[in-house]
């Protein structure tokens, strides 16, 4: 049991890492002694963070600055992987999402592009330009891991639906997530997906009788805490989440019943 759940000295890049869900993942990585690299838009913020978590300990976390819905920043980003770390990496947290509200009837082209580019297409093709890395670390008794993140909206209407295109992009994600699952055991990599429910995040706002009510109806009358997301993750990527693989795990207190 002391070693079922470790992930010291593992190398994880995780996007989105500078803030909300992303920086509670990475957070807990590095309590844990990863080695991290979150990835953020933002040079400054994203730096900023990685200095916090690094000093926080015992592992180690790096900034590396990116837009990945730009293909050219995709690249970017795996070269400076190469680059930094040439042995290969264990982990891909596929977290960085983004979301436009607007009414069905009103809803423009730009927002639709911006959501999916962000969503969707980066996580195909980041994870395509970083599997030789992962390939490199996997062996047969320690196969590397993606995670992807997509949302309990992927499959459940519950209320007012704010951004249909958030949803229509969260659900692509989960059928890319069995469809790579199937193609990369070759390589010997895991792939699943975390489908949260309302954790606390500049995405979902801070309305509190929206967060009351969703504490008030849930089977766990809560919300997601950094524990809950950076537990999953480790789960799926030490030795404890080896045989797991094209799955989605819905991480929201039971809401989904």
């Amino acid at each position: 049991m002391n070693n079922l759940f470790d992930v010291s000295e593992k190398v994880v890049v995780i996007t989105g890492g500078s803030d909300g869900l992303g920086k509670m993942i990475a957070s807990v990585f590095v309590a844990n002694g990863a080695k991290v690299y979150i990835v953020g838009r933002k040079a400054e913020k994203t730096e900023a963070v990685a200095k916090q978590l690094t000093e926080a300990g015992p592992g180690c976390c790096y900034a590396i600055a990116a837009n990945l819905a730009d293909l050219d920043d995709v690249e970017r980003v795996a070269s400076r992987m190469r680059e930094f770390e040439p042995e290969g990496i264990n982990a891909l947290v596929n977290n960085a999402g983004t979301t436009w509200g607007a009414p069905l009837d009103q809803f423009p082209v730009k927002g639709w592009d911006k959501v999916m580019d962000l969503n969707l297409k980066s996580v195909f093709y980041l994870t395509e330009a970083l599997l030789p890395q992962l390939t490199l670390k996997a062996s047969d008794d320690e196969w590397s891991r993606i995670i992807n993140m997509s949302s309990i909206g992927a499959r459940f209407i519950d209320g007012d639906i704010a951004s249909p295109v958030y949803a229509a992009s969260k659900a692509g994600v989960e059928q890319l997530t069995r469809i790579l699952a199937k193609e990369h055991a070759k390589n010997r990599v895991t792939v699943n997906a975390i489908a949260p429910g309302w954790f606390p995040t500049n995405m979902t706002g801070t309305v509190e009788w929206a967060a009351d009510a969703w504490k008030e109806s849930n089977p766990v009358p809560r919300l997601g805490r950094a524990e809950d997301i950076g537990g999953t993750c480790l789960f799926l990527c030490s030795r404890a989440g080896c045989y797991l693989t094209g799955q989605v795990i819905d991480l929201d207190g039971g809401h989904a019943l």
